[in-house]
């Protein structure tokens, strides 16, 4: 039996199960929100934290926000890069701000910072409807 080392060096993209793709994505702070209001699609980066199978992450007032409150659905990608290898999760499904006060304090306890001294007092939460994820082995293309 071989062992992943081996596999991967076959095999420059592996499809993850849930499993693994839910361990990458519970490890990394930094993903990208994806979302589509009237034709036009946005990406913001955010700091992100997973808990209870669910994506969160903080917001102030502003495109961000108006956005997921016209279309709900997104799409969350989270990815890593080394210098022989890399993986990349993608979560979609739909967002909403948290507004009872029950909610927010419970989202205050998951010590979700952001990185720049801004205040963003409006926390988000994306419950996912699919998740995947591919583990990537660089190397050169295939002679044609």
């Amino acid at each position: 039996m071989a062992n992943d080392t081996d596999d991967a060096a076959e095999q420059p993209i592996t499809e993850l199960t849930a499993k693994e793709s839910w361990e990458l994505l519970s490890s990394g702070a930094l993903g990208r929100l994806a979302l589509s209001v009237s034709g036009r699609v946005d990406i913001f980066p955010v700091n992100y934290v997973v808990h209870e199978g669910k994506v969160y992450f903080r917001t102030a007032e502003g495109s961000k926000l108006i956005e997921l409150t016209i279309n709900r659905d997104v799409a969350f990608e989270v990815d890593e890069i080394a210098e022989h290898s890399g993986w990349s999760v993608i979560v979609h499904g739909t967002a909403r701000r948290l507004q009872k006060l029950s909610e927010v304090a419970a989202a205050d306890e998951l010590h979700l910072r952001s990185w720049l001294a801004t205040p963003k007092f409006n926390y988000v939460e994306i419950t996912p409807t699919e998740i995947t994820g591919r583990r990537l082995v660089f190397g050169d293309e295939p002679d044609h």
